[in-house]
């Protein structure tokens, strides 16, 4: 795989929860932190995905925006 991105993580699936049209996967990385991402629930059937199954985290963003109360 190729990919232009620069933050490519690898990890576990540890949990998948399905919507009506979206997915909530959450991948673990080796350290232990987690990734939590949200996508269809087309591309996640798709993408085979299920609980233990290794994936990765891809993350493209020209902006990362932050907030405080």
């Amino acid at each position: 795989m190729n990919i232009s991105a620069r933050n490519v993580l690898k990890g576990k699936v540890v949990s998948i929860t399905s919507g009506v049209v979206n997915t909530e996967v959450v991948i673990e990385l080796s350290g232990g932190s987690q990734i939590v991402s949200i996508i269809s629930k087309i591309s996640a059937e798709k993408l085979g995905l299920r609980k233990g199954r290794k994936a990765y985290a891809v993350i493209k963003a020209s902006n990362v925006m932050l907030a405080t109360d």
